[in-house]
């Protein structure tokens, strides 16, 4: 049997349905017209409908779990899908109006605010000096729907003189760098932006690179109209709150600008390399994936630093970035370019990692573990740590502090070494037993 619904709830109601009693519901057939069954409800309901509904009274057979569920499941298949709901709406207009009455007035955007022609002129100028770097064993890949996949080694890079070298992040080509490439050899495709808008692509060839400090050199063969140095400032001279650019390419979006002001100083950098980097710029100008080896400028376009990282649980900007400051990365490129290395000065003796030096209570200072033979350390009278006669350890020295300079850790001992050249002669403070003393010292070139 058919059971059509129409109208409303209101009209089911109207007819008593939901207050019929249990043995109006019915198993079998009643009230027939021709060949075909219908009980048709409506908010005024047939002579024909109510001699049915008054058959359906005294009808005896039913299924009332059954009969219920039909009734209720025929309602709501009808409010819910009925062709009504998905009628177009009819079109209303105004047809005593014209196309000008309701255009209202376009006013002429004007010449921009000082500051804002400011921040558009420090872009242009400095926009084509930024490259966008991708790792030669990472392509991008089209998908069926043509959005282009960024691969991980998708960065930034920033064009450092017109001889043809681009300066990036060590991690920007770390999977290519993995392989251990020769010099010389293709490990990227830069993409450099051209006058008239458009990029031109070329191969990135190493020149050198500084795991350490999370730096790159390539050369690219370009003519010397594409290539546009990028003007190299003092990060020494920063201040908190001083506004500071970025410009890179997040996400593969080329040549976007970023503002904002440089939050902190002197941040240890925890790179994508997998280092520590001392004396970091925090800036909370977005810095996305792609925006790594980009530069950051300050506000007359000098180069400041070089992007590098993101604090974020996310992946993306939380208003938390790093860069390398350009002092760190005029020390270090030069020596790249020059050599394929960087030479560090140093003290060629093994120090205790942190977790170490913690298990041996050693809360403050670089401990000594071992010291080569015939090193400079050994002749200045630096002592190991040494196994006693009965088993225990004896500590050896430990390093507190570099020229009146504290040193808490090995990274510390590190970089403020980094700030000395090979053959200087520096004081080390050092706690010995209950004893503190002062050793002169030669550094001489670290061995890696």
């Amino acid at each position: 049997m058919q059971i059509s619904v129409c109208n409303s709830w209101s009209s089911l109601q109207s007819l008593g349905l939901f207050s019929f009693p249990k043995r109006l519901l019915f198993s079998q057939p009643v009230c027939s017209d021709d060949e075909t069954k219908h009980i048709v409800l409506s908010s005024q309901p047939t002579s024909t409908q109510r001699n049915c509904i008054e058959e359906l009274g005294e009808h005896k057979s039913f299924n009332p779990l059954t009969k219920r569920r039909m009734l209720l499941t025929s309602c709501f298949m009808y409010l819910c899908y009925h062709p009504s709901r998905y009628l177009s709406a009819q079109a209303l207009g105004d047809p005593s109006v014209t196309i000008e009455q309701v255009t209202p007035p376009v006013f002429p955007s004007g010449a921009l605010f000082p500051i804002e022609e400011r921040i558009v002129q420090l872009f242009e100028k400095n926009t084509y000096s930024v490259v966008n770097i991708f790792d030669a064993t990472l392509r991008p890949q089209v998908k069926v729907t043509g959005v282009v996949e960024i691969p991980e080694g998708n960065g930034s890079g920033v064009v450092w003189d017109g001889l043809g070298h681009i300066v990036t992040n060590y991690h920007v080509i770390g999977n290519a760098l993995s392989r251990n490439p020769g010099q010389g050899q293709v490990v990227a495709r830069v993409n450099i932006l051209a006058a008239e808008g458009v990029q031109k692509n070329f191969e990135g060839k190493l020149v050198g690179a500084d795991r350490a400090k999370d730096l790159a050199v390539l050369k690219v063969e370009a003519s010397e109209d594409l290539l546009r140095p990028i003007k190299v400032g003092q990060s020494s001279s920063l201040k908190v709150g001083q506004q500071c650019l970025a410009i890179g390419n997040p996400f593969g979006f080329d040549h976007t600008l970023t503002v904002g002001v440089i939050s902190g100083l002197n941040r240890d950098i925890f790179s994508a390399s997998g280092v520590t980097i001392g004396g970091g710029i925090q800036t909370d100008a977005a810095i996305n994936p792609g925006n790594s080896g980009g530069p950051l400028l300050d506000s007359k376009g000098n180069l400041i630093g070089i992007n590098t990282a993101i604090f974020t649980q996310t992946g993306a900007s939380a208003g938390v970035g790093f860069a390398i400051p350009s002092t760190t990365v005029l020390k270090i490129v030069p020596q790249l370019i020059q050599l394929g290395k960087v030479v560090r000065a140093g003290l060629n003796l093994d120090i205790a990692p942190d977790l170490i030096a913690n298990q041996l209570n050693v809360r403050n200072g670089a401990v000594v573990l071992q010291v080569p033979a015939n090193s400079l350390a050994a002749k200045a009278g630096i002592l190991p740590t040494t196994r006693g006669f009965s088993g225990n350890i004896v500590l050896g020295d430990i390093i507190v502090a570099v020229e009146n300079k504290p040193v808490k850790n090995k990274a510390e001992l590190d970089n403020t070494l980094d700030e000395y050249s090979v053959g200087d002669k520096v004081i080390l403070k050092i706690q010995r037993g209950n004893e503190n003393l002062e050793l002169p010292i030669i550094l001489e070139e670290k061995t890696s």
